[in-house]
């Protein structure tokens, strides 16, 4: 009954994935559209949304409150990293792919596919519980994964890494998200007509976040999927290994959390690899066909992942 509920609670999402995959396949859109629509996403939608439900749904008594649930958060990130690493060893996984799979280890697409879809499962409700994921995922990503994927090459030789930008810490959605705080601990109000205005504009995230990732998964094209040992064990780390940390670590430090704060931590700790790897690769001359495949790969198994995690959970 669980999983068929958790079934039916996803199947909106699966319904817009397909229709943007459809609709690219048939040459609606041109090749600009995808990166337009992520823009779009990334830095309007996005920190609007954020902002107001920041404003909506949190308190600064409860965002004191939340703010332990980062530190448990931040230590499973650490242990990720290390099983990754331990990982890339005990398998040789040769260069140009480490940075890939220890990435995706640790770091999720928490934008474009778990904040959709921690709202479809857990309502808006559960956003303050998913930004905090989300800070410890952004300042992972942007600091120490940046780093292992610009320097990871495939000739064993690390190109040099580019100047560390700053701007990646304080991506659009984590400006919305500080710019709220403000508000909040300021006590600023907001009139009506400027909430309602940007609660229109914050309501098209998770839509066009889904339309988006079935564009993507068309423009990679299905064809090119391929297992092979080191993809299956990245997948394993990113869809087993992750939630599965998560999930004890939760269940034995934080016996007291929220069922809905546990949920969200969990859920979020299995959604795909970050969308920008095989960017990320290209950048220091690693592996771009493996990190397109784990991309791929994981975005379309999550569809399978989820029910089953949701069902885990109860």
């Amino acid at each position: 009954m669980v999983f068929l509920t958790s079934i039916e609670s996803i199947i909106p999402i699966i319904v817009l994935i397909i229709l943007g995959y459809f609709l690219q396949v048939r040459g609606w859109f041109d090749d600009s559209f995808g990166g337009n629509l992520s823009k779009l996403i990334m830095n309007v939608a996005m920190p609007v949304s954020i902002f107001v439900s920041v404003l909506k749904y949190l308190t600064l008594d409860k965002l004191i409150s939340l703010s332990g649930g980062m530190i448990y958060t931040f230590g499973v990130c650490i242990l990720g990293y290390i099983f990754a690493f331990a990982a890339v060893k005990i398998f040789n996984v040769r260069p140009g792919r480490r940075g890939t799979m220890i990435n995706t280890f640790v770091n999720a697409n928490t934008i474009f596919i778990g904040l959709p879809l921690n709202i479809a499962l857990f309502g808006d409700e559960a956003l303050p519980y998913f930004l905090i994921y989300y800070i410890t995922n952004t300042v992972s990503t942007w600091t120490l994964g940046v780093y292992l994927m610009t320097t990871d090459s495939k000739s064993g030789k690390s190109k040099q890494v580019a100047k560390f930008n700053w701007k990646k810490l304080f991506p659009a959605p984590l400006v919305g998200f500080l710019v709220a705080l403000v508000f909040l601990i300021l006590r600023i109000s907001v009139p009506s007509f400027a909430t309602n205005t940007l609660t229109y504009i914050g309501n098209i995230v998770t839509p066009l976040s889904l339309l988006y990732i079935g564009i993507v998964l068309a423009k990679a094209g299905l064809k090119t999927i391929r297992f092979d040992i080191d993809t299956i064990v990245t997948l394993v780390g990113r869809f087993i290994l992750a939630p599965a940390t998560m999930y004890f670590i939760l269940k034995f430090a934080a016996s007291g959390m929220e069922t809905k704060e546990f949920n969200t931590f969990v859920v979020q700790s299995a959604a795909p690899a970050l969308a920008v790897l095989p960017i990320l690769a290209n950048q220091g001359d690693g592996d771009v066909e493996f990190s397109t495949n784990v991309v791929t790969l994981s975005t379309i198994l999550f569809i399978i992942v989820v029910p089953i995690v949701v069902t885990l959970l109860g």
